[in-house]
């Protein structure tokens, strides 16, 4: 069973609870862009990424969006299934950036068996801990980083994600994933095209000196 290979936690399961895992799994394709889940809709349960990409976010009253961290093939998402923590509710939304293939363990079935199973109440709780210091990491970027190497940072990323130095985004895309108005990212895009670093045109940011980037996101 090809899930058993993404799931690492599926050897420790007993017999009967790996059939009712199989029996109740399902396998969803996700187009890019597609929204799986926010706040307002029901527990959703536990997806495990075949292939792909997902961002998680977290939106303002006024509309403004923060990136919390982005999961790729092999990554659990847990926020879906927020309800089968106890006293735990997170209001964030999951969305695809890229085609993706991944399974769901629907909430009514995990619950159930992580109540059962030591070993999956522990993996559960090392993937929550491991989100958890994923978004405190990103606190302290927001709260002692500033714009610049956070923008240049994020730049860099993109590029090693995207396998291409000319990303196709707009500033409010990339203000959306650092959580800074689109104004001000267009200000410091300007200035980084100033310096020669980035070339900018309509939807797209050419990185030129991704060296130069990488290096002012480490400091």
């Amino acid at each position: 069973m090809e899930f058993a290979e993404y799931f690492p936690v599926w050897q420790k399961l007993t017999p009967r609870q790996q059939e009712r895992v199989a029996r109740g799994l399902v396998y969803r394709t996700v187009p890019k862009g597609a929204r799986l889940y926010d706040g307002s809709m029901d527990c959703l349960g536990l997806l495990v990424l075949r292939s792909g990409r997902l961002r998680v976010y977290i939106l303002s009253e006024d509309g403004r969006e923060i990136t919390l961290y982005r999961l790729f093939a092999r990554d659990i998402c847990l926020l879906s299934a927020s309800c089968v923590m106890n006293s735990l509710q997170f209001d964030v939304t999951i969305e695809a950036e890229a085609d993706t293939e991944l399974w769901l363990i629907p909430a009514g079935l995990y619950k159930p068996l992580m109540e059962e199973s030591a070993p999956l109440a522990n993996y559960t709780n090392e993937v929550m801990a491991a989100r958890f210091t994923d978004v405190m990491w990103l606190v302290e970027q927001i709260m002692w980083k500033s714009l610049d190497k956070r923008l240049a940072a994020f730049l860099a990323e993109e590029c090693a994600l995207e396998h291409t130095t000319r990303l196709h985004t707009t500033h409010e895309t990339i203000g959306n994933h650092l959580g800074s108005p689109r104004e001000v990212v267009t200000r410091m895009l300007r200035y980084f095209q100033s310096e020669g670093w980035v070339k900018l045109s309509r939807g797209t940011v050419e990185v030129l000196d991704e060296e130069r980037l990488r290096a002012l996101g480490e400091t």
